[in-house]
């Protein structure tokens, strides 16, 4: 067998894949390989370098669990999520740009690791920060697709930290759901719940994710939240936030996840009757968005 030099290294990897019958598996590969051997060629990259970043890799293996996926955070703080994100959504909304009396769709953001399947169905008007620290905020707006129908039954999921930034999956192995719930939208496409107003907070630091964002010299911070995952039939879901203008960190997001979109002005209130007639007896907040979904494909 011929001696393959460097050079000739990355394209003798991907003539091996001659047999392979996926053409866009064989083609995310061949450019990865390409890539990660231009990579190593530009910085010279040294057995010991190579070594570390595969502890790296299998430390933050370790550090994922049920509750945990560490890869993901990764993924965020490199911002590589947002940038398959913007993607994604620059693909799906380009047969459906913005005229003919139509609306510009929601744009989405990345999900982030505090995702929780099986969050419970509950009315509308429900409040899920009861019990939680933080300050009250009702949250009102309407679903329609884009040229301004409502959506009716369009579910929509919604999870947040609490008023010190932790999540309920935090918070312990035996620590239940909270701060999340699913809601469906009315006839008229309105949703409507109670829940605090998101503070600031740092992601996870005390893992390999957290170690190498102090090696950058960055933050671990994300500005306040309300994270919002909506799915109707026929319409694209959208995976998104809200976010808290204002609130520190909105200029530099850990995970690079804000758009000026979603920026929103919390309302702050006296004691006194909210929007939807409850009598709150300490101040509160309100936060009123419009979500705008992406006819399917």
């Amino acid at each position: 067998m011929a001696q393959l030099e460097a050079q000739d290294l990355a394209q003798a990897v991907v003539n091996r894949m001659a047999d392979c019958q996926e053409p866009r598996f064989k083609q995310v590969m061949t450019s990865l390989v390409k890539h990660a051997h231009a990579f190593v060629q530009d910085v010279q990259l040294t057995p010991e370098e190579w070594m570390t970043a595969i502890q790296f890799l299998t430390a933050t293996g370790k550090m994922c669990d049920e509750k945990r996926q560490e890869f993901i955070l990764l993924s965020d703080t490199l911002g590589i999520s947002m940038l398959v994100v913007a993607i994604d959504q620059a693909r799906g909304a380009a047969a459906y740009k913005a005229g003919n009396g139509e609306d510009v769709p929601t744009e989405a953001t990345v999900q982030g690791p505090f995702y929780w399947e099986g969050a419970p169905e509950l009315e509308l008007g429900a409040d899920i920060g009861a019990g939680n620290s933080g300050e009250p905020c009702y949250y009102h707006g309407r679903v329609t697709d884009l040229a301004g129908k409502p959506i009716a039954h369009c579910a929509l999921d919604v999870w947040s930290g609490d008023g010190e930034g932790f999540y309920d999956m935090q918070k312990g192995v035996n620590v239940g759901m909270a701060l999340r719930a699913r809601f469906y939208t009315d006839a008229q496409g309105n949703y409507r719940f109670w829940s605090i107003k998101p503070t600031f907070y740092p992601v996870p630091d005390d893992g390999p994710v957290g170690g190498m964002l102090r090696r950058m010299g960055r933050h671990p911070n994300r500005p306040g939240h309300m994270h919002m995952m909506l799915h109707a039939p026929g319409h694209e879901r959208l995976t998104t936030h809200i976010f808290v203008a204002n609130s520190p960190y909105i200029d530099s997001d850990a995970v690079f996840g804000v758009r000026n979109s979603l920026i929103v002005d919390f309302a702050s209130h006296a004691p006194g009757k909210a929007a939807d007639g409850r009598v709150m007896d300490k101040p509160y907040h309100s936060a009123h968005y419009d979500f705008r979904l992406v006819p399917a494909a």
